[in-house]
């Protein structure tokens, strides 16, 4: 079959014309560049120079030379409506893969949320855990208390141990 399509002898099927491939993320960055130059000071700027121009001429010029676009400047309007013909379809294109690079941008940051606000509830969670774990840990000055407590114990046991012992030996001696 595609010895019958290469043969210039026979005609091509009908609706089989192929268009030409081109890369769409190429021509996304080469709409976006153009679509970022025509956005600035400097393109309106030459813009300007340029109609500027163009009116000097072909409104000023001496007789003698050729004016290729008199008064009405039809020829002038119809390079400005191809233009923007062109511009405005794209910076469609770049304000469309702007807009996707937003929205995935907007789902990474509701993405990393989430993940934030999980790891932040975790985090939550083992707080309170520790919190009612050291409830139930004893602490510095309950320690200090008891300790003082036990000492004042020991301190009158002493004492009337050394009492008793007084006692004993006053009985033992008299």
């Amino acid at each position: 079959m595609s010895e019958r399509r290469d043969r210039l002898d026979q005609p091509r099927e009908p609706g089989r014309m192929q268009l030409p491939k081109f890369d769409p993320e190429a021509f996304g960055r080469w709409s976006e560049s153009i679509a970022r130059y025509m956005g600035t000071a400097k393109f309106i700027v030459y813009m300007t120079v340029v109609i500027a121009g163009w009116f000097a001429y072909n409104s000023l010029a001496p007789a003698g030379l050729k004016r290729f676009d008199p008064y009405p400047h039809q020829f002038l309007t119809l390079i400005l409506s191809l233009q923007a013909s062109y511009a405005a379809p794209l910076i469609l294109l770049a304000q469309n893969r702007q807009a996707d690079r937003d929205r995935l941008a907007m789902e990474e940051d509701r993405r990393r949320a989430a993940m934030q606000k999980a790891d932040t509830e975790f985090l939550a969670r083992e707080i309170a855990a520790l919190r009612i774990a050291l409830g139930e840990v004893a602490t510095r000055d309950f320690l200090r208390s008891e300790l003082s407590r036990l000492a004042d114990e020991l301190d009158e046991a002493a004492s009337r141990r050394e009492k008793r012992a007084r006692m004993d030996w006053d009985e033992e001696h008299t």
